[in-house]
């Protein structure tokens, strides 16, 4: 694929290895997953925001709230805030949370993209002047793809990643995604990335004997 407008140092990096594919995303992540993040911090934000109403509004009016602690009624103000101190840094946290949450999914929704490379051996990630370099054999072979007449998203799954627990049943491994977000030529770059993915595979081929 046409190599213009490659980076200097991306160029170094390649050097004289043969390119499959080199692509430039317009975002860094999908909008499914910028767009995820916003709607549940949102809905944690709706949430909160009735304790706030209901709990805080009502000190800074100069009223007093009457809540239960321990099955004990109780009342406090903000002349009488011991009471009220614990509920309202415990509710403050919560809102803390839910505008990290909904500044961060604004961030992966307008954050400009990378450019990639998949030479004969390995897959490059340059953004930003930094490097993230993946060997064809650390990829797991799952490919999602997503494409219109122009522009297209891909997510490579990695066999690395980490355990999440979860309330019911075991945990769950969730393994890393290279994220590819608005590039050309999606589904060339996917069918070269599956060929060199399965040329890579380090999982042991079992013969199937014949009689």
């Amino acid at each position: 694929m046409n190599s213009t407008g490659m980076p200097i140092a991306l160029k170094r990096m390649v050097d004289n290895e043969k390119t499959d594919f080199f692509v430039k995303s317009r975002r860094n992540y999908p909008k499914k997953k910028a767009v995820s993040v916003l709607v549940f911090s949102l809905l944690w934000n709706a949430l909160v925001s009735v304790f706030v109403v209901a709990f805080i509004w009502p000190l800074f009016k100069g009223e007093e709230v009457h809540f239960k602690s321990n099955d004990v009624p109780t009342s406090g103000s903000l002349e009488n805030w011991e009471p009220v101190l614990v509920p309202t840094l415990i509710i403050g946290l919560f809102v803390v949370v839910g505008l990290i949450t909904f500044f961060s999914g604004m961030f992966m929704l307008f954050q400009r993209g990378g450019y990639f490379v998949g030479t004969e051996t390995r897959f490059i990630k340059y953004r930003r002047g930094k490097f993230i370099v993946k060997d064809w054999e650390q990829f797991s072979g799952n490919i999602e793809i997503k494409s219109n007449r122009t522009l297209g998203d891909l997510e490579l799954e990695l066999r690395t990643g980490k355990m999440k627990s979860r309330d019911k049943g075991s945990d769950k491994f969730v393994p890393d995604i290279m994220y590819l977000s608005g590039i050309r030529n999606a589904f060339d770059v996917e069918k070269k990335c599956r060929i060199r993915i399965k040329e890579n595979d380090p999982t042991p081929r079992v013969a199937i004997e014949t009689t």
